[in-house]
């Protein structure tokens, strides 16, 4: 225990090991990529740069520049007004990119379903406990002489665990009654 609070001063163990179990959870994500999967990750990190900004800024003017200098000087240019080819490559370049960014996007979606699905886990557990805590405090209410034993409906209604199958039945049917079209404020009604 001395180890732990040598390693994190001021945090609690169950602190430490959830903080452990997030990292493995990126770490393993991570690992678990392929080569072509973090190829991609390390692009689209690199396109939303400033530089790359600063870059393709550069290359587009420096394009239509060349362009218009060498029609200038009465030389046929390899892009002449309006820019056929530049156009054709930044609408090529643009596909790229938005293929590159779904399929990053892809992949990170998939950690964080994984990182909902354990915060998921963990609420339930959470709820698991705290329903037991409360059980056991009004059993202790209701053993103890000392106090006043009185009907708390709140604290019984506490003490049962919820039923996540119900719970998330009543979520879908709140929401669809809430996506319902209200009929006075329809201007056909």
């Amino acid at each position: 225990m001395a180890d732990d609070d040598a390693s994190s001063p001021g945090l609690p163990s169950h602190i430490e090991e959830i903080i452990q179990t997030l990292a493995r959870l990126h770490a393993d994500h991570h690992s678990n990529a392929t080569r072509v999967e973090r190829t991609m990750a390390r692009l689209t990190a690199g396109l939303g740069r400033p530089a790359f900004i600063g870059a393709l800024t550069i290359v587009v003017a420096g394009w239509i520049l060349f362009n218009l200098v060498v029609a200038a000087f009465g030389l046929r240019p390899i892009d002449p007004l309006p820019f056929p080819w530049l156009g054709g490559a930044v609408s090529l370049v643009s596909l790229y990119m938005v293929v590159l960014i779904l399929a990053t996007q892809r992949r990170e979606d998939e950690l964080a379903h994984h990182r909902e699905q354990l915060t998921l886990e963990l609420a339930i557990l959470s709820e698991q406990k705290t329903t037991k805590v409360i059980r056991l405090l009004e059993e202790s209410r209701r053993d103890n002489p000392l106090i006043h034993n009185r009907g708390d409906r709140e604290a019984e209604s506490m003490a049962r665990p919820a039923d996540p199958q119900s719970v998330l039945d009543e979520i879908k049917k709140t929401h669809a009654v809430a996506e319902k079209p209200n009929a006075s404020s329809d201007p056909k009604a």
